[in-house]
């Protein structure tokens, strides 16, 4: 849940620009790299408040858990 936002976005703008590359016949390997890692910051500024409170809530239960032992 928390790396799922980046990895959609990842893959959403792979696609688009695999298709891009595809339909221009354009071969270049580095297009796909700034374009997705441009994608994936912005989704992280943008989901960070949903990444961070899964990733404490899940810390918390973690730690009940090891308390009832």
């Amino acid at each position: 849940m928390v790396s799922g936002p980046a990895l959609i976005v990842s893959m959403i703008v792979g696609l688009i620009i695999s298709i891009f590359q595809a339909t221009t016949q354009i071969q270049e390997q580095t297009l796909t790299f700034v374009p997705k890692l441009f994608a994936i910051f912005i989704t992280i500024i943008l989901a960070g408040n949903f990444m961070i409170t899964v990733l404490l809530e899940f810390t918390r239960y973690v730690f009940r858990m090891i308390s009832q032992l």
